[in-house]
């Protein structure tokens, strides 16, 4: 009995020395990584502290179990792919996917040493014109793919989408690594892929239905299991 009384009292002390947050996370959660165990292999994600209102709602999604079964349901090759729809759990392959969301926005946390480079994690969001806040979806989330840019091809997006300058080393990760600069400064990135860059490139790869029918894939691609795990 005696031991068992310790045992307890050891329990108390841990979990005072991990209280929960208001958002229902623990301490210790914050420094976690995501697991996003896919049909197409396992990705491993880790968030950024620069953006905590995002951060704290995804891993908060992540232990609430939102994202299991969830399709990945636009996917654009040498683009990005997205997920966090819920109707896609329960859906049917002709339905067009991509207007559900959880009853909430984020308050966009846009930072400007945050860039669209290959394998960023990123909040969607609805467009300027109904949305100049440029807050983002509770849910949905995009992972840039992207492709590598040469030094005419950047210019080119500098004036014609971003109508300004980006920095020189960003300048030289989109030509080296690539990723998708007409992005920048649009929509908040909130973390990257640090395990996992090919399970990207295979469901980018996969058929779709095309931009006029939402760019579904025709085969559904599948978040099997989103969990948080110690960082290694």
């Amino acid at each position: 009995m005696l031991k068992f009384i310790t045992l307890l009292a050891l329990f108390a002390i841990i979990v005072a020395c991990n209280p929960k947050l208001a958002s229902g996370l623990r301490k210790n959660d914050l420094k976690k990584d995501v697991s996003l165990v896919t049909s197409k292999g396992t990705i491993i994600l880790r968030l950024s502290d620069s953006t905590p209102l995002h951060r704290d709602n995804f891993l908060k999604l992540v232990k609430q179990h939102y994202y299991d079964s969830i399709l990945f349901h636009r996917v654009i090759k040498n683009f990005m792919v997205q997920a966090g729809d819920p109707n896609s759990k329960r859906s049917k392959k002709e339905d067009q996917l991509g207007d559900g969301d959880v009853k909430y926005t984020i308050p966009a946390e846009i930072r400007p040493g945050l860039f669209h480079k290959r394998g960023v994690l990123a909040a969607a969001r609805l467009g300027d014109d109904v949305n100049p806040q440029k807050a983002s979806s509770g849910s949905q989330f995009y992972i840039v793919q992207g492709k590598v840019f040469t030094e005419a091809a950047l210019d080119s997006v500098e004036v014609m989408r971003l109508k300004r300058k980006l920095p020189a080393a960003h300048r030289e990760v989109y030509k080296t690594l690539g990723g998708s600069p007409h992005l920048d400064q649009g929509y908040t990135i909130f973390g990257e892929v640090i395990q996992g860059l090919s399970v990207i490139d295979s469901i980018a790869a996969v058929p779709t239905t095309g931009r006029d029918e939402g760019d579904r894939p025709l085969q559904d691609v599948k978040i099997i299991k989103a969990t948080l795990i110690k960082r290694k």
